[in-house]
């Protein structure tokens, strides 16, 4: 099963299991957050969200918020001046742990996954 979820304006893609970057959340690190503008479920049973799936939602967990590599801005003008500028976004990193349509199925992050023993440790 996987989802269409609107995260701060931006639309993505995800299944149990993924691992995303989106821009920053105000959320800590280690903390669940709950997505529940889910625009389309697909899978075996297909919901088409107008414009949400009525009770759908994505349970991630806030992996670590950092900043991107420095992209870097050259602005030069002939015989005048080089002006040399760079630019770093913030970024959030989610692990996609369920998802859960609005009629009672979900698909959970599978608990012998690589990704559980790296980022989720108890």
């Amino acid at each position: 099963m996987y989802g269409v979820v609107e995260i701060s304006g931006h639309q993505y893609q995800v299944k149990a299991g993924d691992l995303i970057d989106v821009q920053k959340l105000e959320n800590a690190e280690g903390s669940d957050v709950t997505l529940d503008k889910v625009l389309f479920i697909g899978g075996e049973n297909l919901a088409v969200g107008t414009p949400l799936v009525k009770g759908a939602s994505v349970t991630a967990r806030v992996i670590k918020s950092d900043r991107s590599r420095k992209l870097l801005v050259l602005k030069r003008k002939p015989g005048m001046y080089k002006k040399k500028k760079g630019h770093r976004q913030h970024y959030t990193s989610l692990l996609v742990t369920e998802i859960t349509d609005g009629q009672g199925n979900s698909d959970k992050l599978d608990s012998k996954s690589p990704l559980v023993k790296k980022y989720l440790k108890k």
